[in-house]
């Protein structure tokens, strides 16, 4: 029968480096992208305003040519489209942004 060979654990596995004794100076930075007025310029709340926007000036344009009908429907409508539009792109701002 073969005498098995030991093998250390120091030989199998260099030690591991020594830290240097010198402490590392903390940096201090600061990061001002999150209070950037540039940060709002989301495409998905672009596109919304976009579009409210576009409906909007629409029902003006149908109110100066004098289709009362079509602007009172356009009315009842954005009475209801608005609001729920600016609250799902205030909670969908929030959820996105990186404080």
């Amino acid at each position: 029968m073969r005498k098995a060979k030991g093998f250390t654990f120091r030989k199998i596995f260099p030690p591991p480096h020594k830290p240097s004794l010198m402490r590392p100076h903390p940096l201090k930075a600061y990061s001002f992208v999150p209070f950037s007025p540039l940060a709002m310029l989301d495409p998905t709340i672009l596109t919304v305003g976009g579009i409210v926007l576009g409906i909007a000036l629409i029902e003006r344009i149908l109110e100066r040519w004098g289709v009362i009908d079509l602007v009172d429907q356009f009315a009842k409508v954005m009475r209801f489209i608005l609001p729920v539009t600016f609250y799902s792109a205030l909670i969908y701002f929030f959820a996105t942004f990186m404080f």
